[in-house]
């Protein structure tokens, strides 16, 4: 028997919070007959932080094929830097797109 001075401890559930990770985008370079590949490769290297090497890699895959992924990440990172490249391109006089979509 519990006398009035017992103390009846009840445990608590917890319950966590599910954090689903945030969607992530592509930011994708859409080839364009007009904007020197000097020019788009300087772009990735300033925008996007990619080598020369990397630059000239991504820029002729959109060559060939249309457009090409730069980069994967978050929603407002992949829009600030496509906006960022897209605003450089413009002051230059050169039709060069970035275009973002979420990732599948």
């Amino acid at each position: 028997m519990a006398d009035q001075n017992d103390t009846v401890i009840e445990r608590k559930t917890r319950s966590k919070p599910k954090l689903e990770r945030p969607k992530l985008y592509k930011v994708i370079l859409l080839n364009d007959d007009y904007t020197p590949r000097e020019f788009v490769t300087l772009v990735l290297k300033v925008v996007f932080c990619m080598s020369t090497e990397a630059g000239y890699r991504v820029m002729m895959t959109a060559h060939k094929l249309g457009s090409c992924v730069v980069v994967v990440c978050a929603k407002d990172i992949a829009e600030t830097k496509s906006k960022e490249a897209n605003d450089l391109a413009k002051e230059a006089g050169f039709p060069l797109m970035f275009s973002t979509e979420p990732e599948e």
